[in-house]
């Protein structure tokens, strides 16, 4: 497969904890912070956040790119991603993700039937597939 794009990202400092990310363009510029939820300060973005709103921006794509192969005009389409930081027995963190699709000028079970086809070309999908838990959820608005 030929590369199209790459994206390059610099983490310094302390990673999750109080490290700054910067991609090469100085278009992402943000500071890290442990949330609140697991003791710590809150006050920036952290890693699931920032996976959250890749993959959503990309299901979205993908969401269109399914709806227009099947000539569905969309009226409205959002996505709400939520990633869980999860910490299991055996000492170990692991991720699962869980997708809530809306899409208006269309029914339920297209909207089901257009999560599930974006969900087999995302390739934040794609990536996670086998890897982590994943639930999408789609509802017509």
């Amino acid at each position: 497969m030929a590369a199209s794009y790459t994206a390059v990202v610099k983490v310094t400092g302390e990673g999750r904890n109080g490290g700054r990310v910067q991609s090469d363009d100085g278009l992402l510029k943000t500071t890290l912070a442990i949330p609140k939820e697991l003791g710590g300060a809150g006050d920036a973005t952290n890693p699931e956040q920032l996976l959250a709103a890749g993959w959503s921006a990309c299901f979205l794509g993908a969401v269109r790119l399914a709806a227009g192969r099947r000539k569905v005009r969309l009226t409205s389409t959002a996505v709400t991603t939520e990633i869980t930081l999860q910490h299991g027995d055996d000492g170990e963190f692991g991720l699962a993700a869980v997708l809530n699709l809306e899409l208006g000028g269309v029914d339920r079970q297209t909207a089901v039937e257009l999560g599930a086809a974006a969900h087999q070309t995302c390739p934040y999908s794609k990536a996670t597939r086998g890897n982590i838990p994943v639930t999408v959820n789609a509802t017509a608005v």
